[in-house]
This record gives structure tokens, sequence and C-alpha cells, in this order.
């Protein structure tokens, strides 16, 4: 069976590296909606937009972008990817959620997660030594609200509930998909304890390294699923040269502990990103789901300033020439 496959979408706000332009932060938001529109098009299961904050990730609130490709699309699954699950009043998720499931017709998902950002933390009021702790209550207590009416709770950092019935209801039953992202035993542990899915972390790692996590996710939840974000770059020819400095834009910006400055791209483009032809892609995609038993990828295009006509075609391309061949059988050519 094909896996799903999603658009992932972070909105990084860099320069083109090869000209120096920066667009507007209008028509970068602008462009991570068409971006999706022609994802569905192109045959793409669904779009994941991610939420940052106080950065050169620009997406502050990912459910009204989904709210705009909802209007646009009639197919595409609509996630969020991730929510900051920690920094954010579960009510108000349910709400938000629920509504874009009402609005899509029954196509709205979670990623949630805790995020790591001593800024985000400082500015929402959380404590980095509670935030594992803080997520945990959040997430129960979303799940409760999505699955039940006249919820009652009294927990340590959301305020009391008496009798309180989230509205608008969600669509789908028991709840829209709501997955855990992380990459660590004990998030694992937690997403197996409550039957989730998961979804591995997104930074520019060989996704290798969660092996150990997602065996024990496997063995605690045998039919869980598994998901796993990869960036890619699909050409014809020359795909390396092309996307070589937009994943180093990206890298230096996504990566700035690294304290000599030195980014070995190549090794990047070996381990935790994915570029080539299509057979090539197809390939590495295909052996990354029998290494990770994985079911659904997260496919990141648009980073390092890269011209929007150039993520557009890189995501028709991945429609046409690499999504069937992601059979989880070695790809030809």
């Amino acid at each position: 069976m094909a896996p799903d496959v999603y658009l992932l979408i972070l909105g990084d706000h860099l320069p083109n590296p090869c000209t120096g332009e920066e667009v507007s932060e209008a028509d970068r938001l602008r462009a991570m909606v068409e971006q999706a529109v022609v994802a569905e098009e192109a045959g793409f299961t669904g779009v994941a937009i991610g939420e940052h904050h106080f950065t050169r990730y620009i997406v502050s609130a990912p459910e009204l972008l989904l709210a705009a490709v909802a209007a646009r699309t009639t197919t595409l699954r609509l996630s969020t990817g991730v929510t900051l699950l920690a920094h954010r009043d579960p009510v108000l998720v349910a709400e938000a959620l629920a509504t874009l499931d009402v609005l899509s017709r029954g196509r709205a998902e979670l990623i949630v997660a805790r995020g790591v950002d001593q800024q985000t933390d400082a500015a929402f009021g959380v404590r980095p030594d509670e935030l594992r702790a803080r997520f945990e209550e959040h997430l129960r207590l979303l799940l409760k609200l999505l699955e039940e009416p006249r919820v009652s709770w009294d927990g340590r950092f959301r305020g009391q509930l008496t009798n309180v019935t989230t509205t608008p209801r969600p669509v789908q039953t028991p709840h829209p998909t709501v997955w855990v992202g992380s990459g660590s035993a004990v998030s694992a542990d937690l997403c197996a304890e409550l039957q989730l899915p998961l979804m591995l972390p997104s930074t520019l790692r060989d996704p290798m390294v969660y092996r150990d996590v997602v065996a024990r996710y496997r063995e605690l939840h045998p039919h869980g699923r598994v998901g796993v974000p990869s960036h890619v770059f699909v050409a014809s020819e020359q795909a390396r040269e092309r996307w070589r400095p937009h994943l180093g834009e990206y890298a230096r910006f996504a990566d700035p502990w690294r304290g000599d400055g030195y980014i070995d791209l190549d090794q990047i483009m070996e381990g935790a990103a994915i570029c080539g032809s299509p057979g090539e892609v197809a390939d590495r995609l295909n052996a990354l789901a029998a290494e990770l038993t994985i079911d659904t990828h997260l496919v990141m295009v648009d980073i390092g300033g890269m011209p929007h006509e150039s993520v557009v075609d890189t995501i028709r391309l991945f429609g046409t020439e690499v999504l069937p061949r992601l059979n989880g059988h070695a790809a030809e050519g």
C-alpha cells in the first residue's frame, strides 16, 4: 500500500541566495496557500503547516492558512505541522480544530508537540522545567474536549472547567486525527498509551537516529501510524547543483549552533535531506519507509528563499514522477 504524502510548509522567510531578493511577508504567506492548492492537484494526500513565533519562520497562526486552503481544495487533508500545544490553551485549540473540520467537511488534523525555544517559552509564560508536564496535560484535555460534551476538568496548568462543551463539534468521530510530534522515548510512550500516531521531528538530522524510538513505539502500539518529514528536492537534471544554495541558506538559518560555521551540504543530502532525479528520490523515500516502517511522508520543498515558481514546479514533478513510485518497493530508474 502506498504511503500518505503531505506537503510540509514551515514558512522560512529568507532571501534567495542566488539573487539576494526577498519577497514580502504577504507574498510569502499567499505563496504557501498556492503551493498547497498545487499539492492537491499533484495528488498529495495533505498539507501540514507549522507554527512558530518571533523568528524568520513567519507562520504564527497555521489554522488561518489552512482555512484559506480549505476554501480552495476538496480532498486535501489539512494539518498543522506542528501546534505548540504546551504554549496554547487546549480549549481554544479544540475550538479552532473543530471549526477547520466543519469548514473543510472533515479534513482537519493536528500534529502537536512541546516545542523547545526559550524566547517562545518566556513570551507565553511557560517555564522550561514544566514544558513536558504542561504538554501532557494539555494533550489529555484536548482529546477529552474533542471526544466528549460537558467536560469538567481540574488540572495543574489549565484553569478549572465545569460542564463545558466546546463548539462547534468536529465532523470526524471520535475526533480529527491528532499526531504527537516527537523523537523522544518518553513522548513515544505517551503516544502509544493514548493510541495516537507518531510524527518524527523535522530537523536537519538523519531520520535513522530515531530508529530505536520507532521500534519502542511499534512494540507498544503495533498498529499505530508513523510519519517522518524529509527535506526534498527533485529535478530531471542537475538537482544538487540547483538546490545547493537554497539548502545552504536554510541550513545556516535552521542549524545556527554549528560553532565553526561549516556545513557539509553533501553529507546533509546523503542523510537528512533527499535530492535527485525522480527515480533517486523515490528510491530514497522507499528505503526510508522500509527502514523505519513509515506509512506517512511529510515532504518539505520550500526552503532557503527558493522562488515560488521553482517550488511549484518541484511539487508538480514530485506528483507526476515520484508519487507513482512510492509503493513500498524499490523504484525503477
